[in-house]
């Protein structure tokens, strides 16, 4: 994959997310991914250091995206929930790397403010719920991280529902609409 003059970290980046999609993190390569994208190791340590960075710079990415994603859903946590499950269904290299803290530097500015504002717009959402803010916010997280799991696993039985379909109808048991 040949990148354009410019976005050579973009460029590494998805190429790490494309390969951890086929083979899973623990096989993810620096070397590997500054081959296919046709740079030098060095310049790919350039922009990461190393994995752990690499790892951290997809994560960050990752939250940014589902902050995104999350705020462009309107109407409340239902819908949010619904936004939370469609991107870690397309976007499943981003979410694998996400919630591995292992992987990551947890103490990175970026990858903290990220994070931050991907959970404070899912909690936005949970605070509709009279009652402790905090346990619903963890229950509303719970709810929509878990079905993505599951459903990425591949342990979800539709039954010709989509996973929207499947995501509106768990999130509505806690937060009806």
């Amino acid at each position: 994959m040949a990148y354009h003059h410019g976005h050579l970290r973009e460029s590494l980046i998805d190429v790490a997310v494309e390969a951890i999609e086929h083979d899973g993190v623990d096989r993810l390569s620096l070397r590997d991914v500054a081959r296919t994208v046709g740079v030098s190791h060095a310049a790919s340590a350039y922009h990461f250091g190393d994995r752990k960075g690499l790892f951290t710079a997809i994560a960050t990415d990752g939250f940014q995206r589902l902050a995104v994603a999350l705020e462009a859903a309107d109407g409340g946590f239902v819908d949010a929930g619904v936004a939370y499950v469609r991107f870690a269904i397309a976007d499943r290299g981003r979410f694998e790397v996400m919630f591995r803290p292992e992987l990551v530097n947890g103490d990175d500015p970026a990858l903290l403010a990220a994070m931050a504002r991907a959970s404070a717009v899912l909690g936005a959402g949970a605070a509709e719920r009279s009652g402790d803010s905090r346990v619903n916010g963890l229950a509303a997280w719970s709810i929509v991280h878990g079905f993505s799991t599951l459903w990425n696993a591949g342990v979800i039985r539709a039954d010709g529902a989509t996973a929207d379909e499947l995501a509106s109808s768990v999130a509505a048991v806690l937060f009806e609409r």
